[in-house]
């Protein structure tokens, strides 16, 4: 039994299958860009007083800690 109910998760699934090829990669897309996006705000947040460079620094060393390394 899923211990997270999700009352809307049979609408998704009929919205997904509805959907061409092209517009489900679209989505994809766009939620890789926004949960880039709110990595990154994320990140900002915690660290506010950081110069572009320290927070570039930060960024890419979170992105290696996060990565899966069975691909």
């Amino acid at each position: 039994m899923d211990p997270k109910p999700r009352p809307n998760h049979r609408r998704y699934i009929e919205i997904l299958r509805s959907m061409t090829p092209e517009q489900r990669l679209q989505k994809a897309f766009e939620l890789s860009e926004f949960s880039k996006a709110l990595f990154m705000a994320g990140l900002r947040q915690r660290f506010p007083d950081v110069g572009e460079d320290e927070f570039r620094r930060i960024l890419f060393d979170r992105l290696e800690k996060s990565h899966n390394r069975n691909y």
